[in-house]
């Protein structure tokens, strides 16, 4: 989910300094294979030159089967008002493999909330060249709710956001499962899930701020949880380095408490004991107000 400065329609806007997610799903294919493979990219826009943005690629992985690929360098711009998107540069995978990829996308079809593109392309790993084939949807930023000051009768933005961590978030695979179309039921391991649907551990697990709010994190697990700012590792049993910018101490059971992102920027947020919970956070001056990154309406 990208934005910028162009209307699509009368609620979709591409605009300098937002921040977006990309998911999407192909093949990669040589002469001799065809890889299943998958796209989950966090995008920051930056600077607009006539009608293109130059974008960072700030988070994410690419999958071929079994193999991840997590982001290193990647830069991508939107073209000719958000009608196209390039994304080039180079991934690492958890196992060594070093891959280069160039990206194309095209936009096929948009609605008010997301928009859809097809992307042709490369993915070089060594000797081998793999042409990718990807659909992927570039989703919408969603507004929470502006706080009411009791004070006067106008609406304000507030800068302060509450986040809940989910009953269950200590045992993987048992949280709150989202609908990618915009509805929450709760799951257990029992529920298999569908493509439709992905297993969070937060309430809100990719939020999108200006600098200087301040986001409150209830603990409603039934155990104690703490909350780290940090990069990813390919290793996957030690998954996170902590940057030292956040970190909240042990939250007890039905307790909660505050941290400010100050400055701009992106943030991963993570429990060191349960590596599986992350929280992702994109600051950025401009934004009006505080947004979740939605899975549509």
């Amino acid at each position: 989910m990208v934005f910028f400065g162009f209307t699509f329609s009368d609620s979709f806007a591409i605009s300098p300094n937002s921040a977006f997610t990309l998911e999407g799903s192909g093949y990669a294919v040589t002469e001799n294979t065809i890889k299943t493979s998958e796209i989950d990219l966090a995008i920051s826009t930056q600077k607009q030159t006539g009608s293109s943005i130059a974008s960072s690629v700030e988070d994410g992985f690419i999958t071929l089967d079994d193999e991840d690929f997590l982001i290193t360098e990647l830069k991508a711009t939107m073209l000719r008002e958000g009608k196209y998107i390039r994304i080039n540069g180079v991934i690492d995978s958890d196992i060594g493999n070093q891959a280069s990829i160039s990206f194309f996308g095209k936009l096929i079809e948009e609605s008010k909330n997301a928009s859809i593109y097809g992307f042709t392309g490369r993915i070089t790993i060594d000797d081998d060249n793999y042409k990718i084939i990807y659909t992927a949807k570039l989703s919408k930023l969603t507004k929470i709710k502006p706080a009411t000051d009791p004070k006067t009768t106008e609406s304000k933005i507030d800068k302060q956001i509450t986040i809940y961590i989910t009953k269950g978030s200590s045992t993987q695979g048992i949280g709150t499962y989202i609908d990618l179309g915009g509805t929450k039921q709760q799951a257990s391991q029992t529920q298999s899930s569908t493509d439709s649907l992905r297993l969070r551990y937060f309430s809100q697990d990719r939020i999108s701020v200006e600098p200087g709010t301040t986001i409150t994190i209830v603990n409603d697990d039934i155990v104690s949880h703490s909350i780290l700012s940090g990069t990813k590792n390919s290793d996957r049993y030690v998954q996170f380095t902590a940057d030292n910018r956040i970190s909240t101490g042990e939250i007890l059971p039905g307790e909660s408490t505050n941290i400010t992102l100050d400055k701009a920027g992106f943030y991963r947020l993570y429990d060191p004991k349960y590596q599986w919970m992350e929280l992702n956070a994109y600051v950025f001056p401009t934004i009006e107000g505080n947004v979740v990154l939605g899975q549509g309406k």
